[in-house]
């Protein structure tokens, strides 16, 4: 009855945790829920009252597929700014993150194609590759390396099949920050053997130790790489649904006609609001990111007294990925 790439779709491993979260509060169950990467903070007012604002001013008809102008232009200035990323305003498409991803699957990813990812890693990558008819490979991760995925292990994988590889620093799951060493050497390999890069960089303003570096800043790398970012992480903002694309031309253009034949475009009165969330103060931003860092110390210590985990401290992003000698699966562990 169903198509047959249905056979590659699974529910997101991250979401079915969530819904059955969800109905157990329902249900009266006190619950901590370690499901979603979701801020527990609430978006800041200035943001809210833009939209509201916005929205008193009727400002909730379709927009240009691609984005306002003006946000399109403060999302490619903070690029800049930011992450030294070269791109300007007509690089830059406003749509939600993981729409993103999905996107930059159909577009570049053919039947056969092999797409390396790092085999600890957020589910959603998976999904979208073999959607698109893409052979997943997995570049492995070590404890020793504090999770971080390594120019040796990405070689491993490499094949004349390779087309995209994802690279996600900081790292959801393990909050591994990439070091300027492994985002080179990964370049390198790009460039070397042809393949493109899908950069998810969502938490590269959480990050502690290090510095996050963009791969599409690196000489050579910008007309190969797809970078995606957001709003939901930075600002507290994971309902909204909005993040943005920065591609070369000739990619750019690939995706903005997926969007046009998807969502059209990111809710206007939203896109009001993002605006605010780059122009206004940045104050919430400094002060959760400080927050995310004290947790981190002390859900690490707690950890460090547990005789069966055994877990590097996270680099950057709000995870920790514990390693434990419990006779279970990791989805009974998480329930």
């Amino acid at each position: 009855m169903f198509a047959k790439r249905m056979e590659n779709v699974l529910e997101s491993g991250t979401v079915k945790t969530a819904n059955l979260v969800s109905k157990l509060k329902g249900e009266g169950a006190d619950i901590i829920s370690f499901s979603m990467g979701e801020p527990d903070f609430h978006t800041p007012e200035n943001i809210k009252e833009a939209c509201m604002r916005s929205l008193a001013n009727n400002f909730t008809y379709y927009t240009p597929s691609a984005g306002i102008p003006e946000l399109r232009r403060a999302i490619a200035d903070r690029c800049r700014r930011l992450n030294n990323i070269p791109c300007d305003a007509s690089n830059v498409l406003v749509t939600p993150t993981k729409q993103a991803i999905f996107m930059t699957m159909l577009a570049m990813v053919d039947e056969g194609d092999e797409v390396i990812l790092p085999d600890i890693a957020w589910g959603t990558f998976e999904a979208c590759a073999r959607l698109a008819g893409g052979k997943v490979r997995y570049a492995h991760l070590s404890v020793e390396n504090a999770f971080r995925m390594t120019p040796e292990a990405v070689a491993e994988k490499i094949t004349k099949r390779t087309k995209l590889l994802v690279l996600n620093s900081p790292s959801n799951p393990c909050g591994a920050v990439l070091t300027k060493g492994d985002v080179k050497g990964i370049a390198d390999l790009a460039q070397d053997h042809g393949f493109f890069v899908l950069a998810d960089e969502i938490y590269n303003q959480l990050v502690f130790e290090g510095e996050h570096v963009s791969i599409s800043s690196l000489e050579g790398m910008f007309d190969r790489t797809i970078t995606v970012d957001g709003f939901s992480k930075t600002y507290a903002m994971t309902g909204w649904r909005a993040g943005w694309a920065v591609a070369p031309k000739p990619i750019f253009k690939e995706l903005n006609k997926l969007q046009t034949q998807s969502i059209t475009c990111v809710t206007s009165f939203v896109q009001q609001a993002c605006l605010e969330a780059l122009q206004g103060p940045q104050g919430s931003v400094a002060m959760m990111k400080q927050e995310f860092k004290a947790r981190r110390e002390l859900v690490y210590a707690l950890m460090k007294d547990i005789p069966s985990l055994d877990c590097p401290m996270p680099s950057g992003a709000f995870y920790m990925m514990p390693s434990y000698a419990f006779d279970m699966s990791s989805e009974d562990m998480a329930a």
